[in-house]
């Protein structure tokens, strides 16, 4: 005579129950050891700065793009930075924070007699200052 086997029916079985809730515990303290650590680490690649931030103009008032821009720190023999507008005609560029005053000129062709477009911006703190450099015709 040859015996049939019962077939199991696997249920929610408490052992399962437990490891769910034993891993979900886990989970739950591994993030709170990674939050716990992440605040006592000092931020030391953090840097305080202050952002330029600026658009260029035409004489119709519409933003130009590459065009090239130099910001130097009034004072200062040479520019520090060099950049160029985007398609937008704006421009960023972080410097150190600070009270400071910094000139910004747009570096395109003038004819002789005549000055660059420029602007100055001043710098408090760790800011960001919006400024509008207007080309002229």
């Amino acid at each position: 005579m040859t015996r049939k086997r019962k077939k199991k029916v696997k249920t929610a079985s408490t052992n399962n129950v437990n490891y769910c809730f034993r891993r979900g515990a886990q989970i739950a303290a591994a993030l709170l050891l990674l939050a716990s650590v992440s605040t006592l680490v000092p931020a030391q690649d953090k840097k305080d700065y202050a952002l330029i931030y600026g658009t260029v103009w035409n004489a119709d008032n519409r933003a130009v793009g590459g065009v090239p821009i130099k910001i130097q720190r009034v004072g200062d023999k040479k520019p520090k930075w060099e950049l160029v507008s985007d398609r937008r005609g704006e421009f960023a560029q972080r410097v150190p924070t600070g009270d400071a005053e910094y000139l910004i000129t747009a570096d395109i062709k003038v004819p002789k007699g005549e000055t660059k477009p420029q602007t100055k911006a001043h710098v408090y703190s760790n800011e960001r200052v919006d400024i509008s450099l207007h080309l002229s015709e």
